[in-house]
């Protein structure tokens, strides 16, 4: 029961600071060129914040949450340290996730013409940022957890 209560805080503490992390999306989606949209989401696939039109927030969380267990365990068994950013280049652009602390992250859909570099250079600011207000928001539901 206990934990059942700790979750429930939790998520009500990470839904606490969607209007600042979709601020960071915005801010995100602005300095980059051809950023198509920006998913913010817990690393169970729970949607924190989206700036996303014409793709389902929740699909792409979900995905994430996928593709991250299987990044993890890439990195892991490799031997690289921890996970920091996964890029698939698809046809019509790309798709970018970024680590953002240790219970969020960040993805990135971006067009064709996109110039990477910026679009790394970015996307890490954006999920160190993200990680700063979700780890605060998490600061808070433990602070107040009896």
């Amino acid at each position: 029961m206990k934990r059942v209560l700790r979750q429930r805080a939790e998520r009500r503490q990470l839904m606490a600071a969607e209007p600042e992390v979709l601020d960071e999306l915005r801010r995100l989606r602005a300095r980059v060129p051809h950023v198509t949209g920006a998913v913010a989401a817990s690393i169970d696939g729970l949607v924190l914040a989206q700036e996303v039109v014409a793709v389902e927030p929740e699909g792409i969380a979900a995905l994430t949450a996928a593709a991250l267990g299987v990044a993890l365990r890439l990195a892991d068994t490799t031997g690289q340290g921890e996970f920091r950013e996964l890029l698939v280049r698809a046809e019509r652009g790309y798709v970018a996730t970024y680590a953002a602390g240790s219970a969020a992250v960040l993805t990135v859909l971006a067009g064709p013409h996109t110039n990477v570099g910026r679009l790394h250079l970015e996307g890490r600011r954006a999920g160190a940022r993200i990680a700063e207000l979700v780890d605060a928001a998490l600061d808070r539901a433990e602070s107040t957890t009896p």
